[in-house]
């Protein structure tokens, strides 16, 4: 009913634009001499047909959409709208006129023309201002309260637009729109020196990346919203450098690809996050590469229920494999799992397999069972502090079992094995790096004589898998503090966990035998200005509301960590993001142990003795195996 009567009030109003504007164009073409006869039988004509006249230009109004508008949000389109309607109008007339067999002054057309698009934009245009006269904080209610107290109050979201932009301009209105969001727009920033000292949408643009801090402190800002969706990674990060040494939070739009056919809005917004400040681009994969040697092949994913694995399952899903197979010792990780990717990929089959991959009788019964083509081996153990006092059990599983796991895709004829690695077995420094270097290098020498297609990838950290650092800050944020960081100057490479799967099953297409892939993983972080990050994130001050605590290296634990040994070289690949490192011949040592004797592997006699050793003597076998681990390395640095 409301539309209705709306629509009615604009043609009646229309209705009287359109005749006045005639009115006014015979006036002006005949100077105001409406007593003389030639006014007189020219105006005849428009007055005798004054309803079909009135009818053509608002059938032509009505077919360019001027009652379909909303003219809340009136802008350039709606003006360019009003101007062609009112030439189709004229254009309707004409024909009409003609087609009576009459004739007006071309004069005429002109002049009411102007009339209307003038009127007719005015009319339509102030509704949007009287609107505006109700909006808190607008320009127009602005100079209505001038000497008056101003009546936003003290409740309304002080806001500054990074971004001078068409989707900054998008965003003020929007806000200016929408009173009800408690927000107002208190000035812009934007790098384009022409833009400094304007106004966009009446807003001020008080100057570029450098001036933020300053500009928010003399503005009172609460709030800073990032409205430059087509800038890349590196771009926003430098600009969130700059924001976080405000007290202000930080909400972003999402990147141009996103917005792709989406109004800017508010309800785009979302709020920064811990992996904005890594400034690296989203990684993109060859989708055909990996549906080649995924779809409609049997998958097993061991270590399915741990960060990796899971994400491994997921996005695996995606490529329409016959079956997934999902192994893992743990329960209730992969039990969770079931129900996501039931929901996330319905038609998908999968299997839960619990066993350990250090049970290779068990393990050989899971393959013969399911006989996969394709296998992701991510089951480890991988904490450095834990391991270092647990070495045995880093042995056992991260070599027996990874031991088992490449002795069974030979013998079981697997298509391809991809062996999750990690850059701590770069010169490791700890017992946990040094496993998983002896595990990289029994693939290297499995892959010299087996069909099997083997290959690792190897990469650092990857944002809140389980133990990593930021859970860990979150739940000491969540008691009050302090966050623990080990050293000022340590530094760690991070992915996300989603771009590091993607990457992975990409290698996986690429591997012909015995390569170790590199992730790019960007710049390494600062762990201490991560941890400011994710106070500052979490809406608190560092060192200020949440203190953060140096607590000394752990034992293993490097400042910096590396991702390729220096003899191993580096090559590019067909992906921009994955590098490949020149297999190297195995250790001697390494080699003498994998000989078998009686059926058996001399490793896995050598593993049996290491049940007896001390904690001491495991590591010192393990560098008789890998002769860069240096244990003592950690105490030194």
């Amino acid at each position: 009913m409301v539309k209705f009567s709306r629509i009615a009030i604009l043609l009646l109003i229309d209705i009287c634009i359109v005749n006045f504007s005639y009115i006014m164009a015979y006036l002006f073409r005949f100077d105001f001499d409406v007593n003389s006869k030639v006014f007189d039988a020219w105006f005849y004509i428009y007055a005798g047909n004054i309803f079909p006249i009135t009818l053509a230009c608002i059938a032509a109004f009505w077919l360019l959409g001027l009652y379909t508008s909303m003219w809340r949000y009136a802008g350039t389109e709606e003006l360019t709208k009003i101007v062609l309607a009112a030439a189709t109008a004229q254009l309707m007339v004409i024909a009409c006129v003609t087609f009576l067999g009459l004739y007006m002054p071309k004069g005429i057309y002109v002049i009411s023309f102007l009339f209307m698009v003038f009127l007719l934009g005015a009319f339509r245009m102030s509704y949007r201002f009287v609107r505006g006269l109700r909006t808190p904080g607008s320009f127009n209610s602005f100079v209505l309260r001038i000497g008056r107290k101003d009546l936003i109050g003290e409740h309304v979201t002080k806001v500054m637009v990074i971004g001078a932009g068409e989707a900054g301009a998008s965003m003020i209105n929007e806000i200016k729109s929408h009173h009800e969001y408690g927000k107002k727009v208190v000035v812009a920033i934007d790098d384009d020196p022409i833009k400094k000292g304007h106004r966009i949408c009446g807003v001020k643009v008080a100057g570029g990346k450098a001036d933020i801090r300053l500009v928010a402190r003399k503005y009172g800002v609460d709030e800073i919203i990032i409205a430059i969706p087509s800038a890349n990674k590196k771009a926003i990060q430098s600009i969130m450098d700059e924001c976080k040494r405000t007290r202000c939070k930080i909400k972003i739009l999402p990147s141009l690809i996103d917005l792709i056919n989406e109004k800017v809005s508010i309800s785009k917004l979302r709020d920064v996050d811990i992996e904005d400040f890594l400034g690296r681009d989203p990684v993109h994969v060859n989708l055909r590469e990996i549906s080649s040697y995924i779809e409609g092949k049997i998958v097993m994913v061991t270590g399915g229920g741990g960060s990796i694995g899971s994400e491994l399952c997921r996005q695996i899903g995606r490529f329409k494999p016959r079956r997934i197979i999902a192994v893992d010792i743990y329960e209730n990780s992969v039990f969770e799992l079931t129900n996501e990717l039931k929901e996330l990929h319905p038609k998908l089959e999968l299997e839960i397999v619990i066993a350990s991959i250090r049970d290779k009788t068990r393990m050989d019964e899971v393959f013969r069972k399911y006989k996969p083509h394709v296998i992701f081996h991510a089951a480890a153990h991988k904490h450095v502090p834990l391991m270092e006092n647990n070495p045995k059990e880093a042995v056992l599983n991260n070599i027996m079992g990874t031991k088992n796991m490449l002795d069974l895709a030979e013998e079981h004829a697997v298509e391809r094995f991809v062996m999750i690695s990690t850059d701590k077995a770069v010169n490791p420094t700890n017992v946990m790096g040094a496993t998983k270097r002896v595990g990289e290098m029994m693939l290297q020498e499995k892959s010299s004589h087996a069909r099997t297609t083997f290959a690792a990838v190897r990469f650092g950290n990857v944002l809140g898998s389980n133990g990593s650092v930021i859970p860990i800050f979150r739940k000491q944020i969540e008691k009050g503090g302090p966050v623990t960081v080990t050293h000022p100057d340590i530094t760690r490479y991070f992915m996300t966990i989603p771009e590091a799967v993607e990457l992975v099953i990409q290698t996986g297409a690429m591997a012909e035998g015995g390569e170790i892939f590199i992730l790019d993983m960007g710049e390494p972080v600062k762990i201490l200005d991560l941890a400011e990050n994710v106070i500052r994130l979490s809406g608190y001050v560092p060192y200020v509301d949440i203190d953060i605590a140096l607590t000394g290296l752990r034992p293993g634990e490097k400042l910096y960590e590396e991702l390729l040994l220096d003899e191993e070289g580096i090559e590019k690949t067909g992906h921009n993001k994955i590098y490949v490192g020149h297999p190297l011949p195995a250790n001697p040592v390494l080699k003498e142990m994998l000989q078998e004797t009686d059926g058996h592997a001399v490793i896995e006699e050598e593993i049996k003795r290491v049940s007896a050793m001390t904690e001491a003597e495991v590591k010192k076998w393990l560098q008789e195996i890998v002769p860069n681990y240096s244990p003592q390395q950690s105490s030194q640095q």
